[in-house]
């Protein structure tokens, strides 16, 4: 073999080396963070998404913004050509914000799982919650639900490849976006087909008085101070388990599971909503495991999560 022919074979593999590496990067899963700017709550609200690894393969857009932009208004309009994908909505607990599912190893536990084939590809969309419980507070000044349900889920599905329909759209939570999760799937069921939940913030009736409680820390913000619990019931899970029709309810794909050593004692109270259901001949999965109310507890159970709306968005 000639010099020549040796250096252009060598440069041919060298070329071939480059472009399946680029070809991997580009089909690699990623994280796209960002702020959405709310008319509801008046400030701009940070949330993050985790796109699977085909979801950059031959992206077109039609006067949309594109995947990359990190601020999106309400009010644009377009959406993006080319494949579509379910979407699941990822609640974080109190005291963590849009980027704790990707910090906490949630995204590699992702990734993972779609390389394993466990589970089919789905986008997660995940909100700042601020210390919301995930719906309007009781003295209006902060209306956290009416900004998921009419400006966060609309922006997300506009900006986003997302297949339309409550039967490619999911919802879980951990702790607070536990309880958020579950009110939205319950008040919403139309909207959802799968909702989840790890050690959910569940309380069927809160303590008479929550003076200097750490519960009233926690609830004084949104549903009063003092405790406004006609508000309190009102929004509840509880409360909506019973009164939401049950073939409405069995409509849902339910799941959800706590420590038996949850620190909050919100073991009774995920208990007791498994019981409302059971009473009500609701479908659904409820567990209690060894542990307690921490995240080492949602690392454990998370794939369950993720393989149980998958499971969904494939029926």
């Amino acid at each position: 073999m000639s010099k020549r022919v040796r250096n252009r074979a060598v440069r041919w593999v060298i070329g071939v080396a480059v472009l399946l590496a680029v070809t991997s990067a580009l089909a690699e899963s990623r994280v796209d963070c960002g702020k959405l700017q709310s008319k509801v709550l008046g400030r701009a609200v940070p949330y993050c998404v985790m796109l699977p690894s085909s979801y950059d393969e031959s992206v077109k857009t039609t006067g949309s913004a594109s995947v990359s932009d990190p601020t999106l208004r309400v009010a644009q309009g377009g959406a993006p050509k080319g494949k579509r994908y379910p979407i699941l909505y990822y609640l974080h607990g109190l005291g963590d914000n849009e980027q704790s599912l990707v910090n906490g190893g949630g995204w590699n536990l992702y990734e993972r799982m779609l390389e394993e084939k466990k589970i089919g590809e789905y986008i997660i969309a995940t909100p700042y919650g601020y210390r919301s419980f995930y719906i309007n507070a009781r003295d209006g000044k902060f209306a956290y639900e009416d900004f998921f349900v009419k400006e966060f889920m609309p922006a997300m599905e506009r900006k986003y490849r997302v297949r339309a329909g409550r039967a490619s759209r999911g919802i879980m939570g951990v702790s607070m976006g536990g309880y958020g999760a579950f009110h939205y799937a319950f008040k919403y069921p139309e909207r959802f087909v799968s909702v989840s939940a790890h050690m959910a913030a569940f309380m069927e009736d809160p303590p008479a008085n929550l003076g200097g409680t750490r519960e009233g820390r926690l609830l004084g913000d949104v549903f009063g101070n003092p405790l406004d619990k006609q508000y309190y019931q009102r929004n509840s899970p509880f409360s909506l388990a019973r009164t939401r029709p049950v073939a409405t309810l069995n409509r849902l794909a339910i799941y959800f599971d706590v420590g038996r050593n949850d620190g909050y004692g919100f073991d009774a109270g995920n208990t007791a909503l498994s019981n409302v259901l059971n009473s009500r001949g609701v479908k659904h999965e409820f567990h209690v495991f060894p542990g307690g109310h921490d995240w080492s507890f949602v690392v454990e159970h998370f794939g369950k999560s993720l393989e149980w709306h998958g499971e969904a968005f494939s029926k």
